[in-house]
């Protein structure tokens, strides 16, 4: 059997894989995107930042896919289907719950993962949570309504990480604000939104 036999026959055993994997590559290339947004660049004195992309991938990999799909396992046990009825029952406890959840978790994580004291971590939390969460609210539930009524179960975790390039870019530049310029960035950018 070969390696790339052997891959295939983990990730259909092991569906949790194929998350950990796109994730694993899908994080860091947002990290990466929203850094060359910032400026950074391959030869010159503001170079990217590859111990951040690094974070990117461990923290997409080894906590996010896994929460994902312990979440979306127990959200097809709690609400069995794919009509547009169980459909909109788990988008909507996904937005209440999940979410919040999973954003807290970024934040405070990934700034652990900076070595940044507790208290600090805690504050980023407490500045960036908000503002994050409206943006979210705005956007996931349509594209988990999609991944509830349409996708099929194994196939959730990778689709949801396709479509969270963006919105990790997202995520990358809020995590990288200073906390002071949360207000000021946030309403700059529903203003571009609300105008363009």
């Amino acid at each position: 059997m070969s390696v790339y036999s052997k891959i295939a026959v983990a990730f259909n055993n092991f569906p949790v894989l194929r998350g950990m994997a796109s994730y694993g590559i899908i994080w860091p290339i947002s990290s990466f995107i929203q850094q060359t947004f910032e400026g950074k660049r391959f030869v010159s004195e503001n170079n990217y930042d590859w111990w951040r992309c690094a974070r990117f991938g461990l923290w997409g990999s080894c906590y996010v896919a896994p929460t994902l799909y312990t979440w979306l396992s127990v959200a097809s046990i709690m609400w069995p289907g794919n009509s547009l009825r169980a459909g909109l029952i788990k988008t909507f406890v996904e937005t209440i719950t999940y979410t919040p959840f999973a954003m807290c978790s970024f934040y405070f994580g990934m700034s652990l993962l900076e070595m940044k004291p507790f208290y600090e971590a805690v504050a980023e939390v407490n500045a960036k949570f908000w503002p994050t969460y409206k943006v979210g609210a705005s956007i996931w539930p349509a594209v988990a309504l999609v991944n509830f009524c349409f996708i099929p179960p194994k196939n959730r975790v990778p689709f949801i990480s396709v479509c969270s390039l963006m919105w990790t870019c997202f995520l990358a530049y809020m995590k990288h604000l200073d906390k002071e310029d949360v207000p000021q960035k946030t309403k700059q950018i529903a203003m571009k939104l609300i105008i363009n």
